[in-house]
């Protein structure tokens, strides 16, 4: 079969010593070299040959270190111990590459809009068009921690904030408008001082004034990243993403939740077909099911307790140390997790306990093991099927791959699904476009087009959206 509309895939990765699944770095095929850019950049080359939309940086900013309130067991185990600045690395990344998509994580939380803003644009720039930001809002209290804050901002208040942040950076990025610069050389004249404005922004959260010291990129500007899954969440991400990161733990609730997310950003006002949404996932991938299958059962072993304890205590900003494995939390108890409720209420769901327990919490979280995301295992004909079946049934618009190993998990995809997936048509064969917003089908927003998303009526829009959505 053939078709216009082809599957996006991200490469999900990490500055670290493992990938989102921490037994990563203990499989025998893993290279350790990961605090060099060789590492990175070899990786780099993997996702374009297998025509990948982008690879994208996750990121925290501080260690996990909230169970038992101590490093000592994240760092023994290796449980991302390492975090490197992610936006470093993918200028190593950018070196060896002319078409891959590179997006990186950075937080609205303890960033200024400025500094996100300059960085960025010089990114895009540097990039030729291929960059991309996930906006986020951060978690937990050891991030206030190193940023000088007694305590992690309310739910609520981090977006409240993230809004009003992006109202800034989306400002500053449009006070360059198109064809603003001249250089010439015999007239002397540099640029028109009449396409270059300064934002002068007073908000509840920022005073910025410019002006804007980089100018436009070919792809106008970089793409906007969001992944929240929260009534909230999914306000700002249907205000503000163009490439949404969901997780979905199967095919039924994927075809439910994306045609709701779909509702609301149609609700605020903005056109659904311009916004991407890819689901997190891994794949183990063999010449036939029966070895994949030897594949899979030999990563998961890989996983020790620790790792799960200590990522889901580090995203709920809960330390589970002190309780009994079996005692549910009380009503109380689960109001007062201050970190990513949608985590919360999936465990909530998929426990049927209103009131679950932290074995409750492991068991169902599936935190640091394989199937915490969906996970395709089989031979290529095996994974293809699935991952289109997701596509075509309205399940996602691509796939957010995360690694069981590196660069071993990325090189099988590329040297055995990817094939399969060209034959059907649904990934491209080659590049046709040189920047991200290409690669994705997204448009380069012209000057003032941000304003569209700025201001409370986008902001009410958006939340009215949601809201819709949920009342159905």
């Amino acid at each position: 079969m053939t078709q216009d509309r082809k599957i996006s895939l991200i490469g999900f990765m990490q500055a670290q010593n493992c990938s989102t699944y921490p037994g990563s770095w203990r499989h025998v095929a893993t290279d350790p070299s990961y605090l060099t850019p060789e590492y990175y950049q070899n990786i780099a080359r993997v996702l374009e040959q297998g025509m990948f939309d982008m690879a994208f940086f996750d990121d925290r900013l501080a260690m996990p270190d909230i169970y038992s309130g101590d490093h000592a067991q994240t760092v023994a185990a290796g449980v991302r111990a390492i975090k490197l600045d992610p936006l470093v690395v993918l200028s190593a990344m950018a070196a060896v590459t002319t078409r891959l998509g590179l997006g990186a994580t950075y937080s609205t939380t303890y960033y200024e809009p400025y500094h996100v803003a300059r960085t960025f644009a010089t990114f895009d720039l540097m990039s030729k068009g291929r960059a991309a930001w996930n906006v986020v809002t951060s978690l937990n209290d050891s991030e206030a921690a190193n940023f000088g804050h007694a305590e992690h901002l309310e739910h609520d208040l981090r977006y409240d904030r993230a809004d009003e942040f992006l109202e800034t950076t989306l400002g500053h990025w449009d006070t360059w408008q198109e064809g603003a610069l001249i250089n010439d050389k015999e007239t002397g004249e540099f640029a028109h001082p009449d396409k270059v404005k300064r934002l002068d922004h007073r908000g509840d959260f920022f005073n910025s004034r410019g002006p804007f010291t980089v100018p436009r990129s070919v792809q106008g500007q970089p793409v906007l990243i969001q992944a929240g899954q929260s009534g909230r969440g999914r306000a700002f991400a249907a205000r503000w993403g163009e490439l949404l990161f969901v997780v979905y733990p199967n095919l039924a609730m994927a075809k439910k939740q994306y045609a709701e997310m779909k509702g609301a950003i149609a609700e605020a006002g903005r056109d659904p077909a311009k916004v991407r949404i890819a689901t997190a996932c891994h794949v183990v991938v063999g010449e036939t099911d029966e070895i994949a299958r030897k594949k899979f059962e030999y990563i998961d072993s890989l996983a020790q307790p620790i790792d799960g304890l200590a990522l889901i205590c580090e995203v709920l900003n809960t330390d589970f140390a002190t309780r009994d494995m079996d005692e549910p939390f009380s009503d109380e108890d689960m109001a007062a997790i201050s970190g990513w409720q949608t985590f919360r209420d999936r465990v909530v769901t998929l426990s049927g306990k209103k009131n679950p327990s932290v074995r409750d919490f492991v068991e169902f979280s599936k935190r640091a093991r394989l199937n915490e995301f969906n996970v395709f295992i089989g031979s290529p004909k095996t994974v293809a099927d699935e991952m289109e079946k997701w596509f075509t049934e309205g399940g996602c618009d691509g796939f957010v791959l995360s690694p069981t190993h590196m660069p071993g998990s990325y090189e099988d995809f590329v040297r055995m699904v990817v094939p399969e997936l060209q034959r059907r048509g649904l990934v491209r064969t080659e590049y046709e476009t040189t920047t991200l917003r290409g690669h994705l089908g997204l448009e380069a927003p012209k000057s003032g087009d941000w304003k569209r998303l700025s201001g409370p009526e986008s902001k009410a829009a958006a939340d009215k959206g949601v809201k819709a959505v949920a009342a159905a």
